[in-house]
């Protein structure tokens, strides 16, 4: 009753609550330009609903099992490429919940369809990643250390995967119907060199998606509404090789990546839209007294800007070329080349804040923090794809607290980690619609 009560009186104060200032009509104005009254008149009905209320309080109940399933699939490994173990265990887990009709894709990736009444649409996908970034051979045993546990990918993505697991069980358990299709699923290749495949042929496949929310990350006021685009390149340099002393006057591929390297470090991106790049791994050479015949660096470009991410792309890619005639002119040869591969490419994009998708992204997170204001951020994520193909997207936390990402030593903290699902569950309702109760804030897409 305490959560109906205050979803009840943050229908009329949810003005203050998203704003973070209770009482600033500005901030209010700011944070949900382009809010239209029905979705407010959404969020008044689902959070008044008693079996939304009940829900709320099943996930919360259910925290402790969602904890220790959470550490079961940490416990799985899930190597870049190499996630069917995972996916396996993710496939029974969703069929045991329900989802009988689930079944692993071509590309790997776990999906299911949870129909609802309005014959199909709109569809939105909720989804959490499999994969991890950590090698074959990594121990994934989960382990306790000053109050908290310790396991690569505990966080990132077993949370979300959890999160997601939590949430059909709470909807199914209480046979909450939705207006819209809801297709549940966990995708491979999200993280590094998997470069979004999973998402990928999610969307190659599935032409009717109108709407897709990543669970992914862990805190529920940090909301991602902005792709940050990345292209990643593998390049070889190339030359004769030779001895140090007796064949000295050749060309090196070590000295032609290192001229390369001088140059990009140079480069200047602009700070808004925000745009990176680094050298970020370097190999080549057999000996400290050769001439090296073969040097290799992989290079990342970020920008929240797909049209600055293709102007550094561009600058970065003529560097190199400098470089490697830079070198052949200090020798008088031509004997050095480069050979440029793509490894990596993440597209820009962004959903507006007067979208359906953050007005109830919004809604949720204010209800369910009890007053932290969201704050939207850019970062790459599955939400990429989508929002790259004008579809509405965020990527949402999937509930407690963590670090240390993407190291042996991630660590993660159960603390108001049900907060994750609920904040799903609330935006979930509003955008698909709540059966009987309200219509769908998300739209069908045009000509699909």
């Amino acid at each position: 009753m305490a959560i109906l009560m205050w979803l009840l009186r943050s229908t009329f104060a949810v003005a203050f609550i998203v704003a973070g200032t209770a009482g600033s009509k500005t901030a209010w104005a700011q944070a949900n330009a382009g809010a239209t009254p029905p979705t407010l008149a959404t969020f008044q009905a689902i959070a008044a609903d008693p079996k939304v209320v009940k829900t709320l309080d099943d996930i919360k109940a259910d925290d402790g099992r969602t904890f220790e399933e959470q550490k079961r699939i940490t416990e799985i490994p899930a190597p870049p490429f190499k996630e069917k173990v995972r996916a396996e265990y993710y496939l029974k887990r969703m069929q045991e919940l329900g989802l009988k009709d689930a079944a692993i894709d071509a590309e790997g990736n776990v999906i299911a369809l949870r129909k609802g009444s309005g014959g199909g649409r709109p569809k939105l996908v909720v989804s959490a990643h499999l994969d991890t970034v950590f090698p074959e051979g990594t121990d994934v045993t989960v382990k306790e250390k000053e109050g908290a546990i310790v396991a690569p990918g505990i966080g990132d993505d077993s949370r979300g995967l959890a999160a997601l697991l939590s949430l059909v069980k709470a909807m199914n358990e209480n046979a909450i119907a939705t207006v819209g299709d809801i297709l549940v699923v966990g995708t491979v290749g999200e993280e590094e060199l998997g470069n979004l495949r999973g998402v990928k042929a999610l969307f190659r496949d599935h032409k009717d998606i109108d709407g897709f929310i990543s669970i992914d990350g862990l805190g529920i006021t940090r909301v991602v509404n902005q792709a940050t685009g990345s292209h990643r390149y593998e390049m070889t340099f190339k030359g004769p090789g030779g001895h140090s002393f007796q064949e000295f006057g050749l060309p090196s591929a070590i000295h032609a990546m290192g001229r390369a390297i001088a140059k990009i470090s140079e480069l200047q991106p602009p700070s808004d839209p925000k745009t990176t790049f680094t050298v970020g791994t370097v190999s080549g050479g057999t000996s400290v007294n050769a001439i090296a015949a073969e040097a290799k660096m992989a290079v990342d470009m970020r920008s929240n800007s797909e049209q600055e991410l293709l102007k550094l792309e561009a600058r970065l890619l003529d560097l190199v070329k400098e470089a490697v005639a830079d070198e052949n002119a200090r020798w008088k040869t031509d004997k050095i080349s480069v050979e440029v591969r793509l490894i990596g490419d993440r597209p820009a994009g962004i959903v507006s804040m007067d979208s359906p998708i953050v007005q109830a992204t919004q809604r949720a997170v204010g209800a369910i923090s009890r007053g932290p204001r969201a704050t939207f951020a850019g970062s790459s994520t599955d939400s990429n794809i989508a929002m790259s193909l004008g579809i509405p997207a965020v990527t949402i936390g999937g509930g407690g607290e963590g670090g240390n990402w993407h190291s042996r030593n991630e660590w993660y903290k159960p603390t108001d980690a049900w907060m994750g699902p609920q904040s799903a569950l609330l935006t979930v309702l509003m955008l698909s619609g709540l059966d009987g109760v309200t219509q769908p804030a998300l739209a069908v897409r045009a000509g699909k």
